[in-house]
């Protein structure tokens, strides 16, 4: 097997408020992410989710622990590091391919202007804006500036691509198609990915392993959900598999109540081993939808 890609190590987080109180949001947390894998973490607002993307970006220091990116502890921002925000974070000023050509002459300052346009064009290509090159972000939709970011993140080549909810602010129809392109994109590129997620139903779409946050202040990781579904599941038929309804179940009741009395000072836990479990092979899982979900058979 390979080293993984990410390792976190005990990080912990403390704010001090202005009465001089500090608060944990999050302590001694460890994961670990695999070159090509994508992971998704999910908690209730308040556990820290984001903090932890801006750590592992760089952008903020943990309180204690440690942080590494291919062997190398992370010491600040890095070219090797891609973030998505939720909102997309493009200069106004500038067109799309003058977007993603600021960020490949950033990476690669010694190329000259025409080779930049080349490789900026690959990924506009990549995300579906061909013919969109000369347009500035006030000419674009929303889905459009979110692929300009896809584009922008993904045109200098990280080890590794941080998101943070890219799709909450659609509309259902644009975030679904954007799912599906994403899920294609880290297919052809082979992309590890680690991303913020509020949304089950987008987790189990595109994840390899979804980690599962205890609510905060003192969050911890209480397990790691593998998505045992096939990689090639899409949209329309992920509801159709199985493990759906098995993954989907775990999931929600882990959000709606063992997030709220999970016991992280029990004997049987251990932060540096949090549980890897598999519901999608437990058939007692699907007894535990809520009443009115519809259940699909499938032969």
């Amino acid at each position: 097997m390979s080293e993984p890609l990410i390792r976190i190590e005990g990080i912990s987080k403390k704010f001090t408020g202005r009465d001089g109180a500090a608060t944990t949001v999050f302590d001694d947390l460890y994961f670990s992410i695999d070159p090509g894998e994508f992971v998704c973490l999910i908690g209730h607002s308040g556990c820290g989710k984001t903090t932890i993307l801006n750590i592992l970006s760089g952008l903020e220091q943990s309180s204690s622990g440690y942080v590494f990116v291919g062997g190398r502890e992370v010491d600040g921002p890095s070219l090797d590091r891609a973030v998505i925000f939720q909102s997309h974070a493009l200069m106004p000023w500038l067109t799309v391919m003058g977007n993603i050509a600021f960020a490949v002459s950033s990476r690669w300052p010694e190329w000259n202007r025409e080779k930049v346009q080349v490789h900026s064009q690959q990924y506009i290509d990549l995300v579906s804006l061909t013919g969109s090159e000369k347009k500035r972000p006030a000419e674009l939709s929303g889905g459009m500036k979110q692929r300009v970011g896809i584009a922008r993140a993904l045109s200098i080549q990280p080890k590794m691509l941080l998101m943070d909810e890219p799709f909450s602010a659609l509309d259902a129809l644009t975030r679904g198609v954007l799912q599906e392109e994403v899920l294609r994109i880290c297919a052809e590129t082979r992309q590890t990915v680690f991303m913020i997620t509020h949304d089950v139903d987008e987790a189990i779409l595109l994840a390899d392993k979804i980690i599962l946050m205890t609510n905060g202040p003192h969050a911890k990781i209480a397990e790691t959900v593998v998505n045992t579904m096939p990689r090639s599941r899409t949209r329309h038929d992920l509801h159709k598999h199985p493990h759906y309804y098995r993954i989907r179940n775990h999931l929600i009741d882990f959000l709606v109540d063992r997030s709220k009395v999970f016991a992280s000072d029990s004997p049987d836990y251990d932060p540096r081993h949090p549980p890897l479990v598999t519901p999608g092979l437990d058939p007692a899982a699907a007894t535990l939808a809520p009443a009115g979900t519809p259940l699909v058979a499938v032969k």
